[in-house]
């Protein structure tokens, strides 16, 4: 009896080990695919280089799609096609001028506007400024901004070591500002950019007026650091003194666009879908390398490392290039609404979002029976230094995304250098590292194949 007790112990050891080994090396020919043979950096280099910024609505945000479209088709999948949706077109005009008036001295700062925000009037805006470091001390001042410039000055915590913590303390000065000022008379607004450090550039993004009538909104743009540096200094000196500012953005009408959708039909479930996808489309200001094109062409790498190892997965795998996520999301809805109309059974997504740098580990959005099995496989991963397994959000795009049992990931690279470039001029092609954009790349399909070798775990919703 004891003989046959241990016997069945050794073979079922037998069975652990060699499921770990086989991950373990299946682990190490990922990595090995995507630092040696993979298309990614070439992808991205194309995206930025010969495509560029990529908004919304535009022509060269039509151009990506074609050509991501007509990559994903050299690899062998089973299915790539287009996924209709209307999404916003709202265009910058020219370049944003500013000035600081002083008395007779007029000193120029770099701004841009904020995505979605109106144009001031032809001859441009003036008028005296009122600095403020939160919405609630913006409600406290009330009607004694009226008639003024509210500047919205609350930097990013240099204390927090997570920079997306730093980001999501101070972005609803940019978001929400304009509504909020407006509701008070102000004329304009202008915020301090979303950046860590001290420089010369404005960093754009979302902002949106709510559900205030039209004629209440008001040009809203955001100065460089070093702008909102200089500002604060001459308010606290002269008081009395104005700012001038021009921008001739518009909204025009939504217009028709596309996710890009690949994908490779799984060997015993393919009901099941499993997603890893990134924003095709960028801001305006320059290639969006990091934001998102990293993220695009990560999620494209994934479905590559699998076709260039011949791994025939359980599950149905897809890469969904969503658009429209920087100014309106409209690309994750649709994606989610046809999901829905389809009967689709989603039970896993993966998004990447937040750069190209070294890859450090995971943001989980499961129950703990799932966040507990994925933490199980830390071991594997500790060799490619990944080691933060944290539940948070996973992304935008995939945020709207429901089934019955959904584990929703987002990739977690280092985020001390992401906002030196997000939503800014300098968000660009060489700012991108090939082997940290690789290791991006093979950590995300790490994290799939073993989800579609193991499964999830269902012992509840997770939504």
């Amino acid at each position: 009896m004891k003989k046959s007790i241990v016997s069945v112990i050794l073979f079922l050891s037998g069975i652990v080990l060699f499921a770990q080994t086989k991950d373990e090396q299946t682990l190490k020919e990922i990595y090995k695919s995507s630092l040696t043979n993979s298309k990614c950096y070439s992808w991205l280099d194309y995206l930025s280089n010969k495509i560029g910024s990529r908004l919304s609505g535009s022509a060269s945000a039509e151009k990506a799609v074609q050509y991501t479209k007509a990559q994903l088709e050299t690899l062998g999948l089973d299915r790539v096609y287009l996924q209709e949706v209307m999404v916003p077109k709202w265009v910058r005009g020219e370049k944003e001028t500013a000035y600081i008036q002083d008395n007779k001295t007029k000193i120029n700062v770099p701004i841009c506007a904020l995505g979605g925000s109106v144009a001031t009037s032809k001859n441009g805006l003036t008028a005296e400024v009122v600095e403020v470091h939160s919405i609630k001390e913006l409600e406290a001042l009330g009607n004694k901004i009226k008639g003024k410039i509210v500047f919205f000055n609350r930097p990013m915590e240099d204390e927090q070591i997570e920079a997306f913590n730093a980001y999501s303390g101070c972005v609803d000065q940019r978001y929400a500002g304009a509504k909020e000022a407006s509701k008070f008379g102000a004329l304009g607004t202008i915020v301090r950019s979303m950046n860590l450090r001290l420089d010369d550039f404005p960093h754009t993004g979302a902002q949106s007026y709510g559900d205030i009538p039209k004629s209440q909104y008001i040009p809203t743009a955001a100065i460089s650091t070093n702008g909102a540096e200089l500002l604060s200094k001459k308010i606290k000196n002269n008081p009395k003194l104005k700012f001038y500012f021009k921008q001739s953005c518009k909204q025009m009408d939504d217009v028709l666009s596309y996710n890009v959708i690949g994908e490779i039909k799984g060997s015993e479930h393919p009901e099941n879908i499993m997603v890893v996808g990134g924003h095709l489309d960028s801001w305006d200001l320059a290639d969006g390398s990091h934001d998102d094109g990293a993220g695009v062409v990560q999620s494209m790498e994934v479905v590559n490392i699998f076709k260039n190892l011949g791994y025939k997965p359980k599950n149905t795998i897809r890469v969904v290039l969503f658009m429209n996520e920087e100014n309106g999301g409209k690309g994750g809805k649709k994606y989610e609404e046809l999901a829905q109309t389809n009967k689709e059974n989603h039970i896993f997504a993966l998004e990447s979002d937040s750069g190209g740098f070294s890859p450090r580990g995971f943001s989980l959005e499961s129950d703990d029976a799932n966040f507990n099995k994925i933490l199980g496989w830390k071991d594997l991963f500790e060799p490619y230094l990944i080691h933060s397994f944290v539940k948070g959000h996973a992304g935008s795009d995939i945020g709207p995304l429901t089934s019955k049992m959904l584990v929703k990931a987002g990739l977690k690279p280092d985020s001390q250098r992401y906002f030196d470039y997000h939503h800014a001029l300098n968000d660009t092609f060489d700012a991108v590292n090939k082997r940290e954009l690789e290791l991006g790349a093979a950590t995300m399909a790490s994290l799939v194949y073993l989800i579609d070798q193991d499964g999830i775990e269902t012992s509840k919703e997770v939504q």
